[in-house]
């Protein structure tokens, strides 16, 4: 009987989690910035993205995988914060304005205009992650399509309702 070799955990080559913080860091906050409004939960989300990575790094099938994985995690991970906001919103019954400035602050680290975010705040949620995704992280079709689950058909509808709402929205100015 001849024995069949067997990939371990041990012999598949473990993503660079160090290169990929340096390299990654700063594009993940800004994509969670958009999402989520704020720079401190931007950089939590996309902090315990990379600690999950770190974690599992050895049940990823290949290390070119990891990205896409950190891009999943944030993206989810800020779907959840939002969701905790809203029902921490219900239940208090408190929604304030920001007399801070803090998220005005949020946009300029972004380099967004507040108007294009209010408009953008004006859209269902999926079509506020595949235009973050699309138009501010840069990705592909394909790539948004793997971080939010959804077939590229959907990606491409969706951000073509969603440019045209925004531009109706914005009055055709963009």
């Amino acid at each position: 009987m001849i024995a069949t070799p067997t990939v371990s955990s041990v012999d598949r080559a473990a993503p660079d989690v160090p290169a990929l913080y340096a390299a990654h860091w700063r594009s993940l906050v800004r994509l969670a910035v958009l999402l989520v409004d704020d720079v401190p939960t931007a950089e939590d989300t996309v902090q315990d993205a990379f600690i999950s990575l770190y974690r599992n790094q050895a049940r990823l099938r290949a290390p070119e995988a990891a990205l896409g994985y950190l891009r999943q995690a944030v993206v989810n991970g800020c779907r959840s914060r939002l969701r905790h906001r809203a029902v921490v919103r219900r239940t208090l019954h408190v929604v304030a304005d920001d007399p801070t400035g803090a998220q005005q602050d949020a946009f300029d680290a972004v380099g967004v205009d507040s108007e294009m975010i209010a408009a953008l705040r004006t859209l269902p949620p999926r079509m506020q992650e595949v235009l973050v995704l699309r138009y501010w992280s840069d990705l592909s079709e394909a790539q948004i399509a793997h971080a939010l689950g959804i077939s590229t058909g959907s990606v491409k509808s969706t951000a073509h309702r969603g440019l045209e709402k925004l531009r109706s929205t914005l009055g055709g100015a963009r």
